[in-house]
C-alpha cells in the first residue's frame, strides 16, 4: 500500500472518532440540570474547550506570532462561532429535527463544491455515492417519530450552520499549510469563545454550580471539542475536505446508538434503516481508502539477440 493510502487510511479513523466524540453531545446534554439552555451550554463548551486547546498548544509551543494568513485565520474563528449562532437559531425556529437534518445534512454537500472552487478538490463518484447514502440516513434518523414543522427562516438559518461548519473546513486545511494542526484549532476555538463569551452576560450559569452540571460542561468542552477537533484537524491533513465532513456524519449514528442503549430511546424501523444506511456510506468511503494499490509492473529484462 502506497504512503499516500495509508494516510488516509488514518485519516479516515481520525475524522470518525472525532465524529464518535461529538456523538456524545447529545446524550451528555441530556444530563444536564434543569436551566441549563443549549445556548449558554453551547457557549460554555467553546469556552472550556477553546481554553483547553490554547493551553495544550501553548504546552508544545505550537503558537507562531507569524504565517498567520488573515482570510483563512478570521474565517476559522468567524465560523466556529457563527455556526452555534446559526444553528440554536434555526433550531429554535423549525425545530430540532429539521434544524438538524438541514445544518449537518447541507454540509458535506457545501463543502464539496467550497472544496472543487477554493481547493481544486475535484468530488468523486464514490463520494457522492457515499454522501447520498450518510445524509438519507441522517434524514431517517432524525426526522422520524414525531410532528415536523418546516420554517423558511429556520431552514435558512440552519443551511447557514452546515456552511459555516464547511468554511471551517475549507479554512482551517487553508491554515494546516502553514501552521501545526494544535495551533490551527487553538486559535480556531479560543477566537471563536471570545467571540461569544458576551453572551455569557445573559444566560444563566448557576446549573455550573452543581456537580452534575460542571460534569456535563467539562465533558462537552474536553470530549467533545477539545479532543474532538484535535482528532479531527489531524484527520483533515490527508482527507479532501468534503470527504472528511462527510466521514463526520457518522455523529448522529453515535448519538442514536448512545439514545438507544443509554437513555432508553424505542428502537424503530426508519432509525435502524437510517444507521444502516450511514455505516453503508461510510463503508463505501472506508473501501475506497483502504482498497489495496496495484503493485508496479516488474522490469523486463531484455536478452542480447
Amino acid at each position: 500500500m502506497h504512503a499516500t493510502s495509508s494516510t488516509q487510511v488514518s485519516g479516515f479513523w481520525l475524522v470518525l472518532a472525532a465524529a464518535i466524540c461529538w456523538g456524545t453531545t447529545g446524550t451528555a446534554q441530556a444530563f444536564a440540570p434543569e436551566g441549563a439552555t443549549p445556548l449558554a451550554i453551547g457557549a460554555m463548551r467553546l469556552l472550556i474547550g477553546g481554553g483547553a486547546l490554547l493551553l495544550f498548544a501553548v504546552w508544545r509551543r505550537q503558537i507562531r506570532r507569524h504565517g498567520w494568513p488573515l482570510t483563512a485565520t478570521l474565517t476559522t474563528v468567524g465560523t466556529i462561532a457563527g455556526y452555534q449562532l446559526f444553528f440554536f437559531a434555526g433550531v429554535a425556529r423549525t425545530g430540532v429535527a429539521v434544524g438538524t437534518v438541514v445544518g449537518i445534512g447541507s454540509a458535506p454537500v457545501i463543502a464539496g463544491v467550497l472544496g472543487l472552487l477554493l481547493l481544486g478538490e475535484r468530488p468523486q463518484r464514490r463520494w457522492l455515492a457515499a454522501t447520498a447514502l450518510a445524509v438519507a440516513g441522517v434524514a431517517l434518523l432524525l426526522t422520524t417519530g414525531g410532528a415536523v414543522e418546516v420554517d423558511p427562516l429556520g431552514v435558512i438559518l440552519a443551511i447557514g450552520a452546515g456552511a459555516a461548519y464547511a468554511l471551517y473546513t475549507i479554512a482551517s486545511k487553508d491554515l494546516l499549510r502553514v501552521q501545526p494542526p494544535d495551533a490551527v484549532t487553538a486559535v480556531a476555538f479560543f477566537g471563536g469563545a471570545l467571540a461569544l463569551a458576551p453572551l455569557l452576560l445573559f444566560v444563566d450559569l448557576t446549573w455550573l454550580l452543581q456537580p452534575r452540571g460542571a460534569a456535563v460542561a467539562l465533558h462537552l468542552g474536553l470530549i467533545a471539542t477539545a479532543l474532538a477537533y484535535m482528532l479531527y484537524i489531524r484527520g483533515l491533513m490527508s482527507l479532501p475536505a468534503a470527504t472528511a465532513v462527510t466521514v463526520a456524519l457518522a455523529e448522529p449514528l453515535t448519538a442514536a446508538t448512545l439514545g438507544i442503549v443509554v437513555l432508553g430511546e424505542r428502537m424503530t424501523l426508519p432509525t435502524l434503516s437510517g444507521m444502516a444506511l450511514i455505516v453503508a456510506g461510510l463503508a463505501v468511503l472506508a473501501l475506497g481508502n483502504i482498497q489495496p494499490t496495484s503493485r508496479p509492473a516488474r522490469k523486463v529484462k531484455k536478452h542480447p539477440v
